[in-house]
């Protein structure tokens, strides 16, 4: 019983685009060619398209959970950026909002959960992010280009769904420090890299297999994006892009006042210690037409644990006004 339960409970944390614990608000991959190359002063747009699909599930010696099945997660994000001409430490001052929709499938290999069903799906935003302070940096003749964001705020709409295991609503907030760097060793090649660190609040209510709720803190969370690219033209370019993801610290369950059986118990103490981890490497073009850009790319994940190993495609265009 009490390794069916955690196997459940697995699965029940953040069930969005991945599993296990720590809060999952970043969709890992978002970000590759030129990243730390921030546009000019103005307004800039963007939007990303976002599938992914899994159907392994990995615990912490890479072994299926059993409970499994697969895994689709489609979402479309907006981002709009401004920069403006004012000067902080010798880099531009800005701010970015995003605004996003997530949609979840989710298939398991018999009837689980609060309702008993073998499929649970959801559409939904669960969560406005805004930055109030980015600083960006275009260094060394334009070979060196930075970003500082001192925090991405994710901001919950609370509209988790309690008996509904595919929910993509969230009703705590996730505070992320960001730095990008992009290099030009050439004109033709590239390397970037984004860095990013997740601080989450408490999360209020979570619900278990057996109907009994229990306030949850996600454990913080460090991950970061990079490619290497190489212009065939100069609006051309083709890469190698990829992302790593590491829970850094514990879960952390609030027993004060939890009411569930000895079993539950103990399995929610056993997902305290579980720490997702997984890499991530594929292909990928980016082209550039004016003030117009767009990148295609697929990302294919590999050391997976306390998470799923699945695929993921982004497609990103762009304008600068």
């Amino acid at each position: 019983m009490r390794s069916l339960l955690a196997a459940l409970l697995f699965v029940l944390v953040s069930s969005q685009l991945v599993f296990a614990g720590g809060g999952k608000a970043y969709p890992l991959g978002a970000e590759g060619f030129l990243v730390g190359a921030a546009p000019p002063p103005g307004l800039t747009i963007l939007n990303y398209a976002y599938f992914y699909s899994a159907d392994e599930l990995k615990d912490s010696d890479g072994d299926e959970v059993p409970v499994f099945d697969d895994i689709t997660v489609w979402a479309e994000v907006m981002r709009f950026i401004y920069f403006t001409k004012k000067k902080l430490f010798g880099g531009t001052y800005g701010q970015h909002f995003f605004l996003l929709a997530v949609n979840v499938d989710l298939d398991f290999k018999a009837p689980v959960g609060p309702k008993r069903k073998r499929n649970y799906d959801d559409f939904d935003v669960p969560y406005i992010i805004y930055s109030p302070f980015l600083l960006s940096w275009h260094l060394m003749q334009g070979k060196l280009h930075l970003v500082l964001d001192i925090a991405d705020i994710y901001i919950p709409l609370s509209n988790e769904d309690d008996d509904n295991l595919a929910s993509v609503g969230r009703n705590f907030w996730t505070i992320e420090p960001v730095f990008a760097i992009t290099y030009m060793f050439t004109p033709r090649l590239s390397a970037s890299l984004k860095l990013m660190y997740d601080f989450n609040t408490e999360q209020n209510d979570y619900p278990t297999p057996m109907g009994v709720t229990i306030d949850r803190t996600p454990g913080q969370e460090f991950h970061f994006d990079w490619c290497v690219s190489y212009a065939l033209k100069p609006n051309f370019r083709v890469g190698i892009t990829g992302y790593y993801y590491r829970q850094v610290k514990n879960d952390d369950f609030d027993f004060d006042d939890f009411s569930g059986p000895p079993a539950l118990r103990a399995a929610l103490e056993d997902l305290e210690d579980n720490q997702g981890r997984v890499w991530a490497i594929g292909p990928g073009v980016w082209y550039q037409q004016g003030k117009f850009f767009l990148s295609l790319r697929t990302q294919f994940e590999f050391g997976a644990r306390e998470m799923t190993k699945g695929q993921n495609v982004w497609f990103k265009m762009g304008y600068v006004f």
